[in-house]
């Protein structure tokens, strides 16, 4: 076999490969043998057919299709090693000539991972929030936590902001009372705004019993979006009662046993997270300098590929869990299908960019996975799809996603290489020390999210 590569642009090439007849030999072979399988000729056992015979009933062309269909990937394989190129993606194939007997031509178009010149990251400079955790931040988390244990109890008064009320609801839209507009029994706390745009204003002043109109757009079910008349009718009212913010609450409410000890820990509480949010900051601006310094030669099927799946993602699993479809979702999002299309396709720019620069820093820094950081990286996965270990990793063996994974873990640590070469400064002008234990997990994090990355199905 000989093979040439011609360089198209800076991320297609074209393969023109040259085979001897006598290497077919193997692929005709097996193609003999399957039609000897597919077929039957009388006077002659199935399996048994001579290849003479095939050839004069079925034709020898048939039989070259078969082995040069058979043979192709084999022989792209071999010029894709021998040339050394890393493929992007399938090839298209064109046969150029095929003598019988003599010679089998063909070509291959595909696209390759461009070459990158990584140059100097270290003078990357990125501001983040300071962590700041004051009183009314506190006093906030506790009153959350304080309402998790409110009371209450059935009252004969007028409804007021804060009741929990039972309600029957009914929905018309152009006269008509819509099959799934119908709701009996509903819980509902007034000002909490989970319901109907409209519903506070028209249950307030009303009491058991009572019950008003209003208009209101419609958040989902079969007449999603369109302006109905509401029913809403009243059927208990209850008081919500809060207990009392001492030291009661505190061993009540949590393993503390006083007030103070519990905003303590609030307050402690309150600083992780804005860490955590700190360090996701961080990583996310150092990524966004970094992709500015390098220069990425965009495939262009590659891209195309990309957004194709990013669509097909957003409507057929996001959306369609949320029975919408694109149209809607534009419409809720106020965005027309041209802004939809050219955000979708940056996006996807980026998500091939951070691959390609940071599969580079790996290669340069020489970055390894352990099987501890692949293992711990699994459990991370399963835990935000909402599978149990077993399920995701199951389902990731059997998608053949390994590598995947194992990209997402080089990638996260890639770029904590980079996050840890940059100055990151809080608004205080502070250095900020992200050599923490989250720092793994917040990078992969960063990673997988530029890359538009996708769970596993089990």
């Amino acid at each position: 076999m000989k093979s040439a590569v011609e360089t198209l642009n800076p991320t297609r090439v074209r393969l023109t490969v040259e085979v001897p007849f006598e290497e077919l030999k193997a692929s005709l072979d097996a193609a003999y043998k399957k039609i000897n399988q597919q077929v039957t000729v009388k006077g002659f056992r199935q399996g048994k057919i001579p290849a003479r015979v095939i050839d004069q009933r079925f034709g020898r062309g048939a039989v070259l299709e078969e082995a040069v269909n058979d043979a192709l990937p084999k022989f792209y394989t071999e010029a894709v090693n021998e040339a050394e190129l890393n493929v992007l993606g399938q090839p298209d194939v064109d046969i150029t000539e095929l003598k019988d007997g003599e010679l089998l031509a063909f070509s291959a178009e595909v696209d390759i991972r461009p070459a990158l010149e990584i140059p100097d990251y270290s003078g990357i400079e990125v501001e983040v929030d300071a962590v700041e955790v004051s009183d009314e931040d506190i006093d906030k988390s506790v009153e959350q936590l304080r309402e998790r244990f409110a009371t209450t109890s059935p009252v004969e008064r007028a409804v007021q902001d804060g009741d929990v009320l039972t309600v029957n609801l009914e929905a018309k839209v152009d006269g008509e009372v819509l099959e799934d507009g119908v709701a009996e029994g509903v819980t509902y706390t007034v000002g909490s705004g989970e319901l109907l745009d409209g519903i506070d204003e028209a249950v307030t002043g009303l009491e058991a019993g009572g019950s008003a109109t209003f208009t209101s757009e419609l958040k989902g079910g079969s007449a999603q979006g369109k302006e109905a008349e509401v029913k809403v009718e009243v059927t208990e009212v209850k008081s919500r009662e809060l207990p009392e913010l001492d030291d009661d609450f505190a061993q009540l409410a949590s393993e503390f046993d006083t007030l103070e000890e519990l905003r303590a820990d609030s307050r402690k509480r309150l600083e992780q997270m804005k860490k955590y949010d700190q360090a996701t900051q961080a990583q996310e601006k150092v990524l966004d300098e970094l992709l500015k310094l390098v220069e990425v030669p965009m495939p262009e099927k590659l891209l195309a590929d990309e957004i194709q799946t990013r669509k097909h993602n957003l409507e057929h699993h996001q959306l369609g869990q949320m029975g919408l479809d694109l149209a809607k979702y534009l419409e809720i999002q106020g965005k027309t299908e041209e802004e939809f299309d050219a955000e979708t396709k940056e996006q996807a720019e980026k998500g091939i960019k951070t691959q390609f620069i940071l599969d580079e820093l790996v290669n340069k820094e020489k970055l390894n996975v352990s099987q501890e950081e692949l293992t711990e990286h699994l459990m991370r996965r399963a835990q935000s799809s909402g599978m149990s270990p077993d399920q995701f990793a199951q389902a990731v063996v059997e998608g053949g996603q390994v590598p995947m994974l194992v990209g997402e873990v080089a990638r996260g640590k890639a770029l904590a290489v980079v996050v840890e070469a940059a100055t990151v400064k809080d608004t205080k002008g502070e250095v900020v020390d992200l050599d923490d234990e989250d720092e793994a997990e917040v990078a992969e994090t960063v990673v997988a999210e530029a890359e538009g990355e996708e769970t596993p199905e089990a």
